[in-house]
């Protein structure tokens, strides 16, 4: 590896590394650690926590079964179980470099799966995009329903707001919007004799073909179940934790749904496992329903912690599986 390209993967790791702890030391900096310390010690039940974890894991096993919809959908076949390793080994992958797990999936099946790369990124897109669509319609949901929740979040962190509003309503996002249209199109239509464009041309259908997945595929109803089962698992995953501290045990299935989905969101920040964005969503969302914030902060700590080395060594056991699982295929071949 050369110099230029170790330089880059570490500037890759630091950066949104440094971001999360910035995030983690901006919100923590004021609190008393002792205080928190000895909550941790004696406040939490960690059996409960234990015990939530396991729908953490069905949920990404079932995540897998679905991305199986999708590809059988392309007329390919494969082992099943090698789509549940790569899907729990994203995970773990996205610790280290985020968003990279997506593409590191999509190589391991079609190393040992021989799948085309932009086929299956196709699909995983349409898997992505699922997901979004499920996450926006439960924030929908949460805003028509519970919107003085929004109201008080909102006023508690003014800056939030501001941001979003001066991110949107800025010319400039158009203007980079645009001038990218623009120069897609230019590429498109006046260099598509050069060899690169038509690669790059080849491999924009290959993923079109991944996309129509969704629309050829024989069970969309099993597609539809199974993304209702994927966020219910990750529901009660983060849900029952709440039965863990005597300060969330009280507050219901509600504050529950608009914890989580305030949650879901701070995890598209891209930094590893929503390192302090996440902590900030879940407290911030906590305060706003009387949890003091110490206790909020402990809550969203220890949760945190727990879902990340659960999740870290449920995707290294994917990582270490893939070979094993797949060594008399690979034998089979050298034969």
């Amino acid at each position: 590896m050369d110099f230029k390209k170790l330089l880059s993967n570490i500037v890759k790791i630091i950066l949104p590394l440094a971001l999360g702890g910035l995030l983690l030391w901006f919100l923590y900096r004021e609190m008393d650690f002792s205080e928190i310390w000895q909550l941790i010690k004696k406040g939490v039940r960690y059996d409960i926590l234990l015990f939530s974890l396991l729908f953490g894991l069905a949920a990404n096993i079932v995540r897998g079964l679905r991305w199986g919809l999708l590809i059988s959908s392309l007329g390919e076949r494969f082992k099943m179980s090698n789509l549940v390793f790569a899907v729990l080994g994203n995970y773990a992958i996205n610790f280290v470099l985020p968003r990279v797990g997506e593409v590191w999936r999509c190589g391991i099946i079609t190393k040992y799966e021989k799948i085309s790369f932009s086929k299956l990124l196709g699909t995983l897109l349409i898997d992505r995009v699922s997901d979004t669509v499920t996450v926006g319609l439960i924030t929908l949901m949460i805003f028509i329903f519970n919107f003085n929740f929004f109201v008080s979040f909102f006023a508690r962190n003014p800056a939030l707001l501001e941001g979003i509003q001066g991110n949107f309503l800025s010319v400039w996002i158009f203007a980079i919007i645009a001038v990218t249209a623009i120069l897609i199109w230019f590429v498109f239509t006046y260099l598509g004799h050069y060899s690169l464009v038509q690669k790059a041309k080849g491999m924009l259908w290959n993923v079109w073909e991944g996309m129509k997945s969704v629309w050829l595929m024989e069970h969309k109803v099993k597609f539809l179940l199974y993304t209702a089962m994927i966020w219910t698992g990750y529901f009660f995953y983060f849900y029952i934790t709440f039965y863990a501290f005597d300060f969330t045990r009280e507050l219901g299935i509600t504050v529950g749904l608009i914890a989580f989905t305030m949650s879901s969101i701070g995890v598209a920040v891209p930094v590893q496992g929503g390192i302090g964005a996440w902590h900030f969503m879940v407290s911030a969302t906590l305060m706003c329903y009387g949890v003091k914030e110490t206790d909020a902060l402990a809550f969203a700590l220890v949760v945190h912690t727990v879902q990340s080395v659960w999740t870290a060594l449920c995707g290294l056991f994917g990582i270490v599986a893939l070979p094993l699982t797949n060594k008399n295929e690979a034998v089979a071949v050298v034969e």
